[in-house]
Formats: C-alpha cells, sequence, structure tokens
C-alpha cells in the first residue's frame, strides 16, 4: 500500500492556469501589504508634529529652568555672604564680650 504522493490532484486547470493564479494571489497579498504600510507611514508622519511641539517644550522648560537655577544660585551666594558676615560680628562680638568679663 504504497501513495504516490507525486501523483496530480484532480484540478481541471491547466498548469498554467494555477501559476497564474498563485501569482494573482501574490500579488493582493502585497497590494495588501502595500496599502497597510502607506497607513502606517502616514500615522508616522501625522505624529510628527506633535514631537516638534513637545520638543520646543522641553527646550523652553530647559530655558525656564536654567534660568530659575541660576537665580537661586545668587540667592544661595547672597546667604552664604550674609552668615559669613553674620558669623564675624558675632565672633567680634564674643571677643569684645571677653576682653569686658576679663577686665570687669
Amino acid at each position: 500500500m504504497s501513495e504516490d504522493k507525486t501523483a496530480e490532484t484532480p484540478d481541471p486547470r491547466s498548469f498554467e492556469e494555477r501559476v497564474f493564479a498563485r501569482f494573482d494571489a501574490l500579488d493582493a497579498r502585497l497590494d495588501n501589504v502595500e496599502a497597510r504600510l502607506e497607513k502606517l507611514e502616514a500615522k508616522s508622519y501625522d505624529t510628527k508634529p506633535i514631537w516638534e511641539r513637545a520638543l520646543a517644550e522641553i527646550q523652553e522648560t530647559r530655558a525656564e529652568m536654567n534660568e530659575r537655577f541660576d537665580n537661586l544660585e545668587r540667592k544661595i551666594d547672597v546667604l552664604n555672604r550674609d552668615m559669613l558676615q553674620l558669623r564675624a560680628d558675632q565672633v567680634r562680638i564674643e571677643s569684645r564680650v571677653e576682653r569686658l568679663e576679663e577686665h570687669g
């Protein structure tokens, strides 16, 4: 009971008709893939303005943050100077108090 797998299946169409039918099926599938690809490309182009706006907002935020950091840095510098002067005044007053206590 050996089966001949190479035996032709009953198909009323000629070999050429079957090949062309396969080509037509492949062509239809390629058309479908191309249509889907075009839709995906169109969507990616639609998002370009969104990304451009997002990038502009990021750059604007960065510039604003740099300005605020510069302002904060100046305030901290002023605070440090004030604290240094306050400590110097405190040391001077403590020295005067010690001298007064020694002579008093």
